[in-house]
């Protein structure tokens, strides 16, 4: 009986010393592929510090200012990849990467509102000079920019929605995003999704953004995945997914107030952000908003309709007395 007795508490102390033996090489794994991304995707433009907060901002070429807001996931790199270039010459673009994304911290308030990332970002534009901007937001990041407008009526000039996330939609989280925004999954699956996502997964994730069209050739190396998948922009963009559906909801009542020239860009084969459930609403309940519908585009129009995007923002310009 002492035997056997030893025997299981022996195997016991054997298990829990293999599962803290796989705990601390997951965790090391996963440190190494942090510090590989980082070193060969530094920060392209400059750490802003915005009440205490440290936000990364890449300031490219003249004229009106045009601020960019990226969605889940991303970083200022998705912009950069082509579409900055296709509008330097003629607007003075600020792209900033969002809470916990990128190169810029998390807030001490978590998860990070749509309504707290708008003060931020509003803030960072004033330090760098754009009180007055037109402001374009991408999914997720549409959210924020009407969040911008909302909150911030004075502190912008026009507004620019691609792809944009902003009406309560039917069914609930996904069985992903309830895992990465839990304690428990944030404790052990998210270092588990550091430590050994590989490039085939992530390809296949960059096909589905981009679908019905094709990820444009170098996307995927440029725009920096591990960054996405280091443990606490895992954890970021789950915790801000997960609370968007009711900030959301809280928001649109406040969308007939916006009074900036709008400009929207959808397209109509778009299954992340249908346009029937986001883009038509909106359009009614923004006066004088003017939509665009992409016949045959999904849900990233500023890299596969770009000719359609910087129409956009220039009608906005030109609305706003900036052009």
């Amino acid at each position: 009986m002492i035997f056997r007795k030893l025997g299981r508490r022996t195997l016991s102390i054997a298990a829990l010393g293999a599962a803290i033996g796989a705990g601390v090489f997951v965790s090391d794994r996963a440190a190494k592929r942090e510090a590989a991304a980082e070193a060969a995707y530094p920060p392209t433009g400059q750490i802003l510090n915005v009440d205490g907060i440290k936000v990364h901002a890449d300031v490219q070429g003249s004229g009106p200012d045009l601020v960019l807001i990226h969605g889940s996931s991303g970083n200022t790199r998705d912009f950069t990849f082509s579409l900055v270039d296709k509008l330097k010459d003629d607007y003075r673009v600020i792209v900033i990467d969002r809470p916990g994304l990128g190169w810029t911290d998390r807030m001490n308030k978590r998860p990070e509102s749509i309504t707290d990332q708008a003060r931020l970002l509003q803030a960072a534009a004033a330090q760098l000079g754009a009180t007055r901007p037109i402001v374009l937001g991408q999914s997720y990041g549409g959210a924020v920019a009407l969040a911008w407008a909302v909150n911030h009526p004075d502190n912008l000039a026009a507004l620019v929605l691609v792809a944009a996330g902003s009406q309560r939609w039917q069914g609930g989280l996904s069985g992903y995003y309830k895992l990465t925004s839990s304690k428990i999954g944030q404790k052990l699956a998210v270092p588990f999704f550091t430590a050994f996502v590989g490039r085939a997964r992530v390809e296949a994730a960059l096909d589905e953004i981009f679908a019905p069209q094709t990820t444009p050739p170098g996307y995927g190396d440029y725009i920096g995945v591990g960054l996405t998948l280091r443990r606490a922009s895992i954890a970021a963009n789950a915790d801000q997914r997960a609370s968007l559906k009711a900030e959301i909801t809280a928001q649109q009542p406040q969308y007939v107030n916006i009074g900036v020239p709008t400009e929207m860009i959808h397209g109509d084969a778009d299954t992340t952000v249908p346009l029937e459930i986001h883009a038509k609403p909106l359009a009614r309940q923004i006066k004088g908003a003017n939509l665009v519908t992409l016949p045959g585009i999904g849900h990233m129009p500023h890299h596969v309709a770009q000719a359609d995007v910087r129409a956009a923002i220039d009608r906005a310009a030109t609305r706003a007395g900036l052009r």
